[in-house]
């Protein structure tokens, strides 16, 4: 028996390989292929794009697949959401829908789009969100370079964005967040029910929670005198507590720990005040809680 598994095209992608590669699985795309090559006789795979990906997932042609939060909503697909996975295309983060208009626009809030064109990509998801808001706006899809069809094309956009640079870029200005979206790993309804693809799903799930994790984390080891034991504890933040084992010499112990990736820098050097030799720093794949 084969789990069918869609895997996002164009600017997840390499992520998402990244993120499988640290959850133990290696895959291999040859190119202008949309059929990759996993080291798990009971996976195959599909490269499609993640505006896609709810459609096929839930119509069963394939068993899950890792899309955006933002696409299955515009498609309103009936699906079962296995778990969030923040990130995105420039690291591991969340997206935003917003609402953007030239710099020079008198449109300052959503309530002024009344009788403007907006283009987006985010067709159907946008007309529910302007319909709940009472709002009587035109609203075309977008092949692309969205950002460029204000002020002639279009009053208004709703793109996504991670950090807003390409807007700024363009000279247009954010007047709101309509979706913040992150994301998804996703079931078909019936495999989901199905026993063995329900608990291969399941352990999928788990590993790629764990590499995601990872990538905040690493491991640090030291070797610490007995005397300043308690020092070197105040000083560590951990997941759990930090593994505490003798060494040869019995006036010194062995300590290792996973903590934040961002303080490292900050700890070092207090380790080193209080005694601590032969720190070692080491970057992980998985961390599973």
């Amino acid at each position: 028996m084969k789990l069918k598994i869609g895997l996002p095209k164009g600017s997840l992608q390499e992520t998402t390989f990244k993120l499988f590669k640290n959850a133990g699985y290696n895959i291999k795309l040859l190119e202008r292929s949309y059929v990759p090559v996993i080291d798990d006789p009971e996976l195959e795979g599909l490269v499609i794009r993640a505006q896609e990906m709810a459609r096929y997932v839930e119509d069963g042609i394939l068993d899950m697949g890792i899309t955006g939060y933002d696409w299955v909503l515009e498609q309103d697909a009936k699906v079962v959401e296995l778990v969030r996975l923040r990130y995105g295309k420039v690291g591991f983060r969340g997206v935003k829908w917003v609402v953007a208009v030239p710099e020079n626009s008198p449109i300052k809030t959503v309530d002024d789009l009344k009788g403007k064109k907006i283009a987006t990509e985010l067709v159907s998801f946008t007309k529910r969100f302007l319909k709940k808001r009472g709002i009587n706006a035109s609203v075309e899809f977008s092949w692309g370079a969205t950002e460029v069809k204000p002020p002639l094309l279009a009053d208004a956009i709703i793109e996504v964005t991670e950090t807003g640079a390409s807007l700024r870029a363009n000279n247009l200005r954010i007047i709101d967040t309509i979706l913040e979206s992150e994301t998804v790993l996703i079931a078909n309804k019936n495999a989901w029910k199905d026993k063995w693809k329900k608990r291969k799903m399941e352990n999928i799930t788990i590993l790629l929670k764990g590499a995601l994790l990872a990538e905040e984390k690493v491991g640090l080891k030291m070797n610490v005198p007995k005397s300043r034991l308690k020092e070197v504890l105040k000083i560590l933040p951990s997941l759990q507590t930090p593994t505490v084992s003798n060494l040869s010499d019995k006036d010194w112990l062995a300590i290792e720990v996973i903590i934040d990736e961002k303080t490292v820098r900050d700890i070092i050097p207090d380790l080193k005040r209080v005694g601590a030799q032969g720190i070692v720093e080491y970057p992980l794949n998985k961390v599973i809680p």
